[in-house]
């Protein structure tokens, strides 16, 4: 006798979550300083998503993107400051990065990269972590955890990345690179617009390592 093996269909909210997360990653690369596997990791995640819009930004970065392109424009000096601490009127530094570390480390987020926790590459690519883990969570039939990482996402777009999204995408429209003037159009028209302004929350971490998953978060 054999056995019968029955497929089961992916659960389509855990793909949905998946692509928002290659997309979210997606956007953290473009907003990356240019490195040597920077051009494959974007050639990748743009097969993988098939999305026209984004498949356009990274045919422009692949042609005109450099690292002295890039430090011209985030660079010390330069016209598009990429980090969300220049862009909150009457908040302390100290306010606003505690903030920020406050979502990482309550979601083990803890990318493998130099720049500040507040770098809009870093942020974004905060929003790919929540999104796998929401994945995660949800092909585990964690549904409780699925809606945390959930909330999470919208309380930092809400609370961080809309403001940054919105003002560097302004600046970056007379900023001496195409290819980031339009990742900042589709950062800006997905995160939506700042709520005004508010006290930023602090978030307390909660009882989640990250050890449900092998990978480390990536900015």
């Amino acid at each position: 006798m054999s056995a019968t093996v029955v497929a089961t269909a992916p659960d389509p909210a855990a793909v949905s979550a998946l692509r928002e997360a290659a997309t979210w990653q997606l956007l953290a690369r473009l907003f990356e300083c240019p490195s040597s596997a920077w051009h494959d990791d974007l050639r990748a995640l743009d097969r993988d998503l098939g999305d026209a819009g984004l498949h356009a930004v990274v045919d422009a970065a692949l042609t005109e993107a450099s690292e002295g392109l890039y430090h011209s424009v985030f660079g010390p000096g330069g016209p598009a400051p990429p980090r969300e601490v220049s862009y909150h009127d009457g908040l302390e530094l100290g306010s606003v990065m505690s903030a920020v570390t406050g979502y990482y480390g309550a979601f083990a987020y803890r990318p493998d990269t130099a720049e500040p926790p507040d770098h809009v590459a870093v942020e974004v690519g905060f929003m790919a972590w929540l999104r796998t883990k929401q994945a995660f969570a949800l092909v585990a039939g964690d549904a409780a955890r699925a809606e945390l990482c959930a909330e999470a996402a919208e309380g930092f777009r809400a609370d961080h990345l809309a403001l940054v999204a919105e003002r560097l995408s302004r600046v970056l429209d007379n900023a001496p690179a195409s290819y980031l003037a339009m990742a900042g159009h589709v950062l800006r028209t997905r995160v939506g617009a700042p709520p005004g302004p508010r006290r930023l929350p602090v978030i307390q971490p909660f009882d989640d390592d990250g050890s449900e998953f092998s990978c480390e978060a990536g900015g």
